[in-house]
């Protein structure tokens, strides 16, 4: 759906325009229907590559670069003046939503904390996407930590706030 909203304005998007106009409406236009409900999404290894990968299209696309010429992609970005930011944003729209699911008493919370007693049997890997997603804000810290620090917004907001750095994603060789 993203490829598509940028496909339907891809003349503006590839037009004249000064550079950060355009960053700022691919950004607001594109990347805001790519991220739709990212929150609440698990990402694998696949999936942050694949999001990744759609980052650099659309700066490709912005800056008019074939993949036939051979540029790459620490070049694209430096044309565009931007990093690899897709998972930080994902990353702090997570700890947003988590802070707030963690602060209430609400079903939600007690679903995450799994308070709640289902009475079907459940086999398999079914619960491990809730789980992994209190992991990804976890780090180091334990799931007691986390709570706290949720319980007290000013706590909360300088360890995911503006100051949360940007993910960077370990490459194997």
């Amino acid at each position: 759906m993203a490829k598509a909203a940028f496909n339907k304005k891809r003349t503006l998007f590839t037009s004249t325009l000064d550079l950060e106009l355009r960053k700022k409406l691919v950004k607001c236009y594109v990347l805001s229907i790519a991220l739709y409900g990212a929150e609440t999404w698990t990402l694998r290894a696949v999936d942050q590559k694949h999001l990744e990968s759609f980052e650099i299209w659309c700066w490709r696309r912005m800056e008019k670069i074939s993949w036939t010429d051979h540029v790459r992609n620490k070049e694209v970005l430096f044309r565009v003046k931007e990093q690899r930011n897709i998972l930080h944003e994902i990353c702090k729209r997570k700890a947003n939503w988590i802070g707030h699911i963690l602060c209430r008493n609400c079903l939600l919370q007690r679903v995450t904390e799994v308070k709640i007693k289902g009475g079907i049997e459940v086999t398999g890997r079914r619960g491990t996407r809730r789980r992994k997603l209190l992991e990804d804000l976890m780090e180091r810290t334990g799931y007691s930590y986390l709570k706290e620090e949720a319980l007290d917004r000013t706590m909360w907001r300088a360890r995911f706030g503006r100051g949360f750095g940007p993910v960077v994603r370990q490459t194997s060789k």
